[in-house]
């Protein structure tokens, strides 16, 4: 017999869908799938032929959101987010935005020049300086790394004992060319790998903040001193910095610890150790304080946990002139790096306060009769200070109302009126309300008390 014969062109077309025509546009390939279900069931009935009846529903079906049963993921997150977690995302946002000091902020170099201009003196000034000795020099290869730290160590113990001399008898202009050399000294140092020459150096130029013996000079010596500082801190930063750096990554500007190597954490470790063993408060101080900065280096809270504590240190500090430059200083590197704890700020402000009465004390009404200085030439020498401080506070702080409100009351209890007027008086204004209205507090305080 003979094969039968086959259409397969009537065979596709009867088996193939049923094409819907598409008007241009109508069709995507994410967009949902239609389909339509058809029933069919007989019907019987007596004395009539059988008659089919038939009843059709659409449903939509999505491939992807099938399985979730029509759930949408990222919306069903949203829906269920944590307003807690919202609402601290958006604080973190936030302080980000309050973390960088915008063209609105005085900078600290634009008032650099008017304190060294203002703050002179015609008096005989005096500076120590640093008798390099050849244990300063770089150990032999093969020695042990033991041996190494415990000649440095003993390195620190010997300029600590006295391995310096005094320059006595010199100009203001001789004693500004000694602190310039010397901040071109610890650049030498540093630059020779002499690490703890360079330490003792800003040692030594931090301890002469402890000396008032020429009062009228102080403001001008703080700015001279604290550009070596400024200058041994991003020596240091640097170097730890360059340390994260290898073949493979660029540590970013914003980086975390996470992103920081081991060898960089223990040398940044090891700079804050040396400092601690400083043994005199001011120069300790000074020198940590200066390399504040690093702590990002160690840990994401390592600057708020340290700014609480130098600020507590400064208590230690006697002189209430020499405490209120510590508090600027430490305001100045506060801002540079954390501009949003503004805690840390107002508390400075309000320990300056409780201390302020100390101005009426035996030692420095003593200090004044010696210097031949009266209590109104006095006063303004803590008017640079104080304007920083006041400068940092009302930056960007719309609670700062509160802050000044305490002051008041700290005023009105404590009967500071006159002084205290004079200090702000003498201050430059930075331009915010805050700082008006406590002109006006005082003012009425001492005319309450005249």
């Amino acid at each position: 017999g003979h094969p039968r014969s086959r259409n397969y062109k009537a065979e596709f077309a009867s088996c193939r869908l049923e094409a819907v025509p598409l008007e241009f546009g109508d069709y995507h390939p994410l967009k949902p799938i239609t389909v339509t279900e058809s029933k069919t069931k007989k019907v019987s009935r007596k004395g009539s032929t059988s008659s089919t009846s038939s009843s059709s529903s659409s449903s939509v079906v999505d491939p992807l959101s099938s399985v979730l049963d029509g759930t949408d993921p990222l919306s069903m997150f949203a829906a269920t987010a944590d307003p807690a977690a919202t609402d601290s995302s958006r604080k973190r946002r936030d302080r980000d935005e309050n973390s960088i000091i915008g063209s609105d902020f005085e900078p600290w170099a634009n008032k650099r020049g008017e304190i060294l201009a203002r703050y002179t003196t015609t008096e005989k000034l005096s500076i120590n300086l640093f008798m390099g000795s050849e244990k300063g020099k770089a150990g032999t290869a093969t020695s042990a790394m033991s041996e190494k730290v415990r000649t440095r160590l003993e390195e620190l113990d010997d300029f600590e004992e006295g391995s310096q001399k005094e320059l006595l008898n010199l100009t203001q202009q001789d004693y500004v060319n000694r602190i310039e050399e010397l901040n071109q000294s610890l650049k030498d140092a540093w630059a020779s790998d002499q690490k703890v020459k360079a330490l003792k150096i800003v040692i030594q130029c931090s301890k002469l903040l402890s000396d008032t013996s020429v009062i009228r000079f102080y403001p001008s010596k703080f700015v001279l001193i604290t550009d070596i500082l400024d200058t041994f801190g991003k020596l240091v930063y640097e170097r730890i910095f360059s340390m994260c750096v290898d073949n493979r990554s660029v540590l970013p500007d914003h980086f975390s610890p996470e992103n920081v190597n081991d060898t960089a954490k223990e040398t940044c470790l090891n700079w804050f150790f040396k400092i601690a063993s400083i043994r005199e408060l001011i120069p300790r101080f000074y020198v940590e304080a200066s390399i504040l900065k690093c702590n990002k280096f160690l840990s994401k809270t390592g600057i708020s946990e340290c700014l609480p504590r130098l600020t507590c240190m400064i208590r230690g500090i006697g002189d209430p002139l020499v405490s209120v430059y510590a508090r600027a200083y430490l305001c100045r590197v506060g801002m540079e790096v954390a501009p949003h704890l503004k805690e840390s700020l107002n508390k400075n402000f309000f320990d300056f306060l409780l201390t302020f009465k100390q101005i009426h004390g035996d030692t420095v009404q003593n200090q004044l009769v010696v210097q031949g200085v009266e209590l109104p030439s006095y006063l303004p020498l803590y008017s640079p200070a104080m304007d920083w401080i006041f400068q940092c506070i009302s930056y960007h702080a719309p609670e700062v109302t509160a802050t000044w409100r305490q002051r008041e009351v700290h005023a009105e209890q404590k009967g500071w009126g006159s002084p205290l007027f004079q200090i702000l008086s003498d201050s430059h204004p930075s331009a915010s309300w805050p700082f008006l209205r406590a002109h006006r507090v005082v003012r009425c305080r001492a005319q309450c008390c005249s």
